[in-house]
């Protein structure tokens, strides 16, 4: 009996060395991301290139092969969107800062008070003075809106000549936009508020107000920012049933660009290029603020994530990581080389185009030691997860562990 036992023993302990030597199952996806046919090129694996090879970097281009023309707004002319004019530039009506629904106004004339006072802009976009009729003012500016008032205060007979009168902002209203397309958080939402311990007292007793706070940029922004595929060429802006379009090419590139105020209503949509551009993989005025990533750490060296100090703090990553920058965030690269030096890493993400989710898997040390890694390491989108594997020869030392709490409580039992 001892002997069968033994027998069995020694079974056992085989098949659990071997089941921990053995390399992970491969991930089964949709889209062909092995052979490059995902949302980056770099989730393709490096099976059969030598990494010996003369590295020459080729995922930038195996991205931008699949990408549609840039519908530049300066490449002239008005084009078709949605049945609606499509205006190239930015014409004067998208100019300026222009004024919006709520939005705070003071307007004096000399040593007169029927028409002196604080106004808001209504509802529906006029501006309402006593015995006078609405005056437009939603979308246009200040200095348009007071030559209207005179003229009515003309042609109601108060003033036989233009009067010297004054119309100057004292506080801008929040406003809720639309966002769509090419960014990842596409929604209604709000720009414009100012938070409550944030107010300058000075600032809202003062009159001439002006604000960033209601710019494309801060859409695009709250939005979630522009995704890697965004063309940014041709940003459209609906107001007031017209559609223009807006080139922030060089946005990315440190050039000047038309940061367009927005008003009450405006539709904002980005349209694709249909293709992963790394260039716009970095901090921009329109790209996340940053991003989040889910981990889950080695179990060596650290024990678990509260040892490992990974918290809401660690989660954050500046746009434009890559993903071994995050796996060496978890504590999955070095150690001691006897039981660290083969982990691998897997990537759990999801392509923001068709929906469909991929796993990536990469060996921590191929990775280190290839010289065209850089062409294999996936730039991290917002949400996405990241799980680090331990080593073979960890994975045997605690199966051994665990053998060897089962033959303790053999050898004791009765």
């Amino acid at each position: 009996m001892p002997e069968r036992r033994s027998t069995v023993g020694a079974r056992v302990l085989a098949l659990s060395l071997l089941a921990a030597c053995s390399a992970p199952r491969g991930a089964q996806n949709i889209e062909h991301a092995d052979a490059g046919a995902a949302y980056q090129a770099q989730y393709r694996q490096f099976e059969g290139v030598p990494k010996d090879s003369v590295p020459v970097l080729r995922a930038p281009a195996l991205n931008a092969r699949a990408c549609r023309a840039p519908a530049s707004a300066a490449d002239g002319g008005a084009a078709a969107a949605g049945g609606k004019t499509v205006h190239a530039g930015v014409p004067a009506a998208l100019a300026g800062e222009a004024l919006s629904r709520g939005d705070l106004l003071d307007f004096r004339l000399p040593e007169e008070d029927t028409f002196t006072g604080e106004y808001v802009v209504s509802r529906d976009g006029f501006l309402k003075l006593p015995y006078l009729p609405p005056v437009p003012a939603q979308g246009r500016s200040t200095e348009a809106v007071r030559a209207d008032i005179e003229a009515a205060l003309i042609d109601g007979g108060f003033y036989q000549v233009p009067p010297v009168a004054s119309l100057l902002l004292i506080d801008y209203a929040p406003i809720r936009v639309t966002v769509s397309g090419a960014v990842f958080e596409p929604q209604p939402l709000e720009i414009g508020g100012v938070p409550g311990d944030q107010v300058d007292s000075r600032r809202q007793a003062a009159l001439g107000a002006s604000t960033e706070a209601r710019n494309l940029s801060v859409a695009l922004r709250n939005a979630g920012g522009i995704r890697p595929d965004a063309d940014l060429s041709s940003v459209r802006i609906t107001r007031g049933g017209r559609t223009y379009a807006v080139d922030l090419g060089g946005i990315t590139r440190g050039r000047a660009f038309d940061d367009v105020m927005l008003i009450a209503g405006d539709a904002v949509h980005v349209p694709s290029r249909g293709c992963f551009q790394d260039e716009l993989m970095a901090p921009s005025p329109v790209s996340p603020p940053g991003i989040s990533v889910y981990l889950s750490n080695v179990t060596v060296p650290a024990t678990g994530n509260a040892a490992s100090a990974i918290g809401q703090e660690v989660r954050q990553y500046p746009y434009g990581t890559r993903f071994m920058q995050a796996v060496v965030n978890t504590n999955c690269v070095g150690g001691s080389r006897a039981t660290s030096a083969d982990r691998y890493a897997a990537l759990f993400s999801r392509n923001p185009v068709t929906d469909v989710s991929v796993v990536i898997d990469r060996p921590v040390e191929v990775m280190r030691t290839r010289a065209d890694r850089d062409d294999y390491d996936p730039y991290l989108l917002p949400g996405d997860s990241i799980a680090c594997y331990d080593s073979s020869v960890t994975n045997i030392r605690d199966v051994l562990q665990i053998l060897g709490l089962a033959g303790a409580v053999a050898v004791l039992a009765p």
